[in-house]
């Protein structure tokens, strides 16, 4: 296959009462043949650089009024974004980098910093604003906090998954090589106590063989608020549908 990908609603059901989290947004999915991650993290900032450049030359004016009116200094982050390679610090160096933050007491987060966490909104930002100011891919996550089918590197700790970092938002996009070794996913469901019966489906794609691949999932929501400085993720959506507010 050539070009996968998906354009559509996503729905969720967590309890998010945030800035940045809808119980309804779109997402863009690409999905890559013969993949690897480094393929993956390539794809994520490349099509981010090319969102945002062809916005600059399509959008000038509503961005140079977003600039004036939300946030002064948009179009030159924007700018700033395009002509910076993004960082890329695996999930370790990133702990390490935090704790290090707090040793020095140059920073403090409400949770606490260990290997093996969820990092939060504040762990993010703190990492892009802070430390580096502008985009990070962090990569190589432990495998107990991410999905059963992202592909498991040889220490047997961790995936091979990725985040895409940015100022102001955090998360914009998450992705991960797959695992298309059948044996090891087959293991992986079992670790994290599901019914494998349940995934037979998937378990079929994988039976008799099938290619490495990647993929990522971008919130579309999300950057729109990257491009237009706008700090509401309700403000970007038309029909914002949120936890405990959509009756019908």
């Amino acid at each position: 296959m050539g070009d996968v990908y998906t354009f559509g609603p996503t729905f969720r059901a967590e309890i998010s009462h945030t800035s940045r989290h809808l119980a309804e947004f779109w997402m863009i999915e690409p999905e890559i043949a013969f993949a690897t991650l480094e393929d993956d993290m390539n794809c994520g900032e490349d099509y981010l650089k090319y969102c945002l450049k062809f916005v600059l030359e399509n959008n000038a004016p509503e961005l140079l009024f977003l600039d004036k009116t939300v946030e002064n200094g948009l179009i030159d982050r924007l700018k700033h974004v395009i002509e910076t390679p993004f960082i890329r610090l695996t999930y370790t160096d990133a702990i390490d980098l935090l704790l290090k933050e707090m040793k020095d007491k140059k920073a403090k987060f409400k949770e606490n910093v260990h290997w093996g966490m969820d990092l939060g909104s504040e762990h993010e930002r703190y990492i892009v604003e802070k430390v580096y100011g502008g985009p990070v891919i962090i990569y190589n996550y432990p495998k107990s906090i991410k999905a059963f089918y992202m592909r498991l590197n040889d220490d047997d700790k961790t995936v091979q998954a990725m985040d895409v970092l940015v100022p102001k938002i955090g998360e914009l996009i998450g992705g991960s090589a797959r695992e298309e070794r059948l044996d090891v996913l087959d293991r992986r469901i079992k670790e994290q106590n599901l019914e494998i019966e349940s995934y037979w489906w998937y378990r079929a794609l994988r039976e008799y063989g099938t290619i490495p691949h990647a993929g990522f999932g971008l919130g579309f929501e999300r950057l729109v608020m990257m491009c237009t400085g706008i700090e509401n993720i309700k403000d970007v959506i038309p029909f914002p549908r949120t936890v405990g507010n959509a009756e019908f």
